[in-house]
Parts: C-alpha cells; sequence; structure tokens
C-alpha cells in the first residue's frame, strides 16, 4: 500500500518568511491568504511560521504525490470563509439548525455543479473524505456479512476495499481480484469467474494504483450477470472525468465515490453521484448514519472547485496532466525503471526500483533528500513480505497545475533518476526546476506581496 511522505528537508522557512512571521515585513504587505493572515501571524506567530514553512516546502520541490494537487486562492479563500463557523446537519431545506438559508444555497449550488459536470442524476457533497464516501455508499447498499467483490490491496486497492484493518475488512466478507501477471492490466475473465463463485452483492471498482482505465461496461455487465450493485470508487480518475480525459463511470455505476482533491483540484473531501432511485438511501448513510454537521466552508469550496473544473481551461489541463504522466512514464523508463503496464492512461504512474537495485523505501528518501516528494506502493505480482516492497508510485497533477508541460517531464524523470543514483547534483536541479513554477505566484515563499 502506499504510504504518504513528504521530503523535511527545508521545512524552515526562510528570512522573508521570518520578517512576515514576526510581523517585521514592510507595512501594507500580505500573503496570497490575504488580511486574515495578518491576524494569525499576531495571534499564533508560531503556526503562522508553520504555514508559511510549509508553503516553501510545497513551492522549493518537485511535489509528484498522485494523491495530491495545488487547489486555487479562490478555493482556498472558501475555505478560510465565515462559512466555517455554521452549524448545519442535515439538508439545504430540512437542517437541524436555524440559519441555515445561505448555506443550504452554497451546499445546493456545489450539488447542481456536481450533477451537469458528470451527468448525474444526484449528488451528495457532504462527505468528509473519499473514505467516507465509501463507507456512505457501502452503508446504503450493503448488510454487514454482505460479500464484496474488490480488487485485492496487494494488486493496488484501497483500504476499504477490505483491509482488515479497515471497517470494510471488519464489516464485509471480501473477496480479491486482480491483474493478470504478465500484462499487469485487469483480468476480467478472472473477476467473472470469481463473480459467479461468490455472488457478491456488490462489485467495487478502482484502486490506488492501477494506470489504467477500468472498463465500467465489463464491470456493469459482470455486476448484472450476478445480480450486483456496481460502486465505482473513482477518487483517482474523477477530475480526469470531469475534463473529458477520462472514462465516466456514471452511466455504469449504480454509485460513484470520489474525492475533491487529487486532479479534481478542490478542497480535501468526498462526494457521492447515484440515481435518483438510490438517492434517499445515500443521503441518510452520509447523515446521520456516517457523519454529523456538513462542514459548509468546505461544501463552498466544493461548489468552487466543480465550478473551475466545467470550464475550457480545465478540460485542457486534464488532457495535459495525462500527456505529463504518459511523458514522465517514458522518461522514467529511460532512465533504467521498470514502469507498469507499459506506461499509463491517467495522472499516475507506477514503477518498479528494483533494476537499479533498490527497494521502495530507499527510492524515497533519496527522493525526498533531493527535494522529489512521492510514494512507495506494492506491486502485482511483487516479492513477497518480508522482502520489502520495490514499487513507487507517483503522478503528473500537481507539476501542471504549475505550468510544467511534457519537456519539464523529461527533466524530472533525469532528475529523479539522479536523485535514485544517490547524485548529489539532483537537489540543486529539482529546487532549480521547481524554482520556475512556483504553485502561487504572487506570493512565492516568503515573498510579500504589494497590497
Amino acid at each position: 500500500m502506499p504510504v504518504s511522505t513528504s521530503a523535511s528537508q527545508g521545512a524552515q522557512p526562510s528570512a522573508r518568511a521570518e520578517h512576515l512571521r514576526e510581523g517585521t515585513a514592510p507595512a501594507g504587505t500580505r500573503t496570497h491568504w490575504g488580511p486574515d493572515f495578518d491576524a494569525l501571524r499576531r495571534q499564533d506567530p508560531d503556526l503562522a511560521g508553520l504555514l508559511l514553512a510549509e508553503l516553501e516546502r510545497q513551492s522549493a520541490g518537485l511535489q509528484l504525490i498522485a494523491a495530491e494537487n495545488f487547489t486555487s486562492p479562490a478555493v482556498l479563500a472558501a475555505l478560510g470563509s465565515p462559512l466555517a463557523n455554521k452549524y448545519a446537519e442535515g439538508y439545504p431545506g430540512a437542517r437541524h439548525h436555524g440559519g441555515c438559508e445561505l448555506v443550504d444555497l452554497a451546499e445546493r449550488l456545489a450539488a447542481e455543479r456536481a450533477t451537469t459536470l458528470f451527468g448525474a442524476q444526484h449528488a451528495n457533497v457532504q462527505p468528509h473524505s473519499g473514505s467516507s464516501a465509501v463507507l456512505a455508499a457501502y452503508a446504503a447498499l450493503l448488510r454487514p456479512g454482505d460479500t464484496v467483490l474488490a480488487m485485492a490491496l496487494p494488486q493496488g486497492g484501497h483500504l476499504t476495499h477490505g483491509s482488515p484493518a479497515n471497517f470494510s475488512g471488519r464489516w464485509f466478507d471480501f473477496v480479491g481480484y486482480g491483474v493478470h501477471p504478465e500484462t499487469g492490466l485487469i483480468d476480467y475473465d478472472r473477476v467473472r469467474r470469481l463473480a459467479r463463485k461468490h455472488h457478491p452483492k456488490a462489485i467495487v471498482c478502482g484502486s490506488i494504483s492501477y494506470p489504467r482505465h477500468p472498463d465500467y461496461a465489463a464491470f456493469r455487465d459482470i455486476a448484472d450477470d450476478v445480480g450486483a450493485y456496481l460502486i465505482a470508487d473513482a477518487a483517482h480518475p474523477i477530475g480526469l472525468v470531469a475534463g473529458g480525459a477520462a472514462p465516466n463511470p456514471v452511466p455504469y455505476a449504480d454509485v460513484v465515490c470520489a474525492t475533491t482533491h487529487k486532479v479534481l483540484r478542490g478542497p480535501r473531501g468526498g462526494m457521492i453521484l447515484c440515481g435518483a432511485d438510490l438517492a434517499d438511501r445515500i443521503d441518510r448513510a452520509v447523515f446521520p448514519f456516517t457523519q454529523g454537521g456538513a462542514q459548509m466552508h468546505t461544501i463552498a469550496a466544493k461548489a468552487v472547485a466543480l465550478g473551475e473544473a466545467a470550464t475550457p481551461a480545465f478540460a485542457a489541463y486534464a488532457h495535459q496532466v495525462v500527456a505529463n504522466a504518459q511523458a514522465l512514464a517514458e522518461g522514467l523508463a529511460a532512465e533504467g525503471l521498470m514502469v507498469t503496464t507499459g506506461g499509463t492512461d491517467t495522472h499516475l504512474i507506477t514503477a518498479d526500483v528494483a533494476p537499479l537495485d533498490l527497494d521502495g523505501r530507499t527510492a524515497r528518501g533519496r527522493c525526498a533528500a533531493a527535494r522529489i516528494v512521492l510514494d512507495t506502493c506494492c506491486l502485482p505480482h511483487g516479492a513477497a513480505p518480508p522482502a520489502p516492497a520495490t514499487g513507487i508510485r507517483l503522478g503528473s497533477a500537481a507539476v501542471t497545475t504549475q505550468g510544467m508541460g511534457e519537456p519539464e517531464m523529461s527533466r524530472i524523470a533525469k532528475v529523479l533518476g539522479a536523485a535514485l543514483r544517490d547524485d548529489a547534483g539532483a537537489r540543486t536541479q529539482a529546487m532549480e526546476l521547481a524554482a520556475e513554477f512556483p504553485p502561487y505566484p504572487a506570493a512565492h515563499p516568503g515573498q510579500a506581496v504589494s497590497a
């Protein structure tokens, strides 16, 4: 399973950042967070310094974690808005608290934008995370002890796809499917055989480290064959779907679970799409069964991100994400890594570092030292424990948001290869490339922005 980490090097604020934290920056200056950051700096300079150091960390290296991205300043503004003050248990028009007239409009706007963008009949935008969305989907459709067919965790499945450490593995009987040992692609014939043998109540299609598009039509056919619900866990590809760069699971799945961060480039949170026939069951499974009050500031930020995702600019971005990932995969292969499935259809790449006589943890550590942040992962049919996993997982979403294209992907592959070979020059090269593409140009780390 991939484990997110970040480089600890360079986490201290620069001298300019220290000026902002200590309040000694020139009068009339602010950061991209606006005047509210000045209030934080005055009230809690220690935490303000940490936030500035984190902005600097994100800006001074290459962020290649496949599940991360840079939100827009508009999304950040919504997250820091007065909607954070509002308690709003329930749904628009049926809240358990007064004073919800305006937050009702915000939630309706987010839900309407989601249904329009993805062609769904119903959207619930309250889940706090992708895992919360999956939990609600299971709660709506299943009962404890029901059988579920999902991608096995060592093959790329998520914790919510049956891990014994997770609610899913404790409450339901999971059967795992996987990929063909030679191609690395989902073996749909085996999925069908397993479905006919175990008669699951639900089939889950989706993963956290499968770089190819699922065949949603094939999954739908298998689900119909055995009378199962089809749940699409589209946490990773939903942003590509929004931009027209990946197949849409909505026409095929009974329920689609997603995150609003990752490629979609919104706030950290979840979302559920479904047909009108399941709308009431899904809503009740989110509230009151699995969650309490909605986070209205986050829902507002989701509305902003969904609005951004409906633009031609976002569509161009989504296609560039895929082009960049494919160029990066080619570059990594040229550096001696074995790229699984021979490439990618999405933003996500998994690769084996064993040809370089490395394991995943060592590779991640060397990259971190060079200010390249990525994940490790298990590989299908890789070495069995206790042998260390030799996979790494990386993505192109964040660097594409920064404005990088295929030429930069070639540079990243070479820098990453140098880092894996423990070349001391890799760190300087990574920092130089990152400096050319600051994620928030108006507020480069430690830089005061004129009011």
